[in-house]
């Protein structure tokens, strides 16, 4: 995963606002305590960081890879 689909997931799920204030206060357990934001400037690999926050924050396993998108206008 890529940095830019990690905060596209963020946005998605959290919204674009609280998805910068969760990646910068919340502690993720299994990631030592890192933030989200600490533990990507860290170097760990966006979707374990993804994967941490998820599971600390009991985001439905059928949302983690985003939700899907409206049908298009026609």
């Amino acid at each position: 995963m890529r940095h830019s689909r990690f905060w596209e997931l963020m946005a998605e799920e959290f919204g674009a606002a609280y998805a910068r204030s969760l990646a910068n206060g919340q502690h993720l357990t299994a990631l030592g305590g890192l933030t989200a934001q600490a533990a990507l400037d860290a170097g760990e690999q966006p979707r374990e960081v993804w994967e941490a926050l998820c599971e600390q924050m009991d985001v439905p396993v059928e949302r983690r890879h985003g939700r899907e998108l409206p049908p298009p206008r026609t």
